[in-house]
């Protein structure tokens, strides 16, 4: 099996392919870095994704803002430098992933 010594939650992360379902997936896979050992110039990109990310949620976002939102974390993720931990790189990885979903209609 190819990645048999990564650990097995990083095996399959399902990226959902509904753009509301992403965003929560989005937020999912940065609050899930903050626990990863994480170097801090890093984390604090990391952090301030998240943030942006967990308003990204709010129920009472129009979808142009959200949308903007998204965007922003895109643009954070993208400035953030390597983790240098497989777990915390893969979520990373996943919520970039998130974000082209959720921005793919632009």
């Amino acid at each position: 099996r190819v990645g048999a010594n990564i650990p097995t939650m990083t095996d399959e992360i399902d990226i959902p392919t509904e753009p509301r379902a992403a965003v929560d997936a989005l937020a999912t896979h940065l609050t899930a870095t903050a626990d990863r050992p994480v170097p801090p110039a890093t984390n604090r990109w990391l952090g301030e994704a998240e943030a942006v990310a967990r308003d990204a949620t709010s129920d009472d976002l129009d979808t142009q803002t959200r949308r903007k939102r998204v965007r922003q974390v895109a643009t954070l993720l993208e400035s953030a430098d390597e983790t240098g931990d497989v777990v915390a790189d893969r979520h990373i990885e996943a919520a970039i992933e998130c974000c082209q979903v959720i921005l793919a209609n632009e």
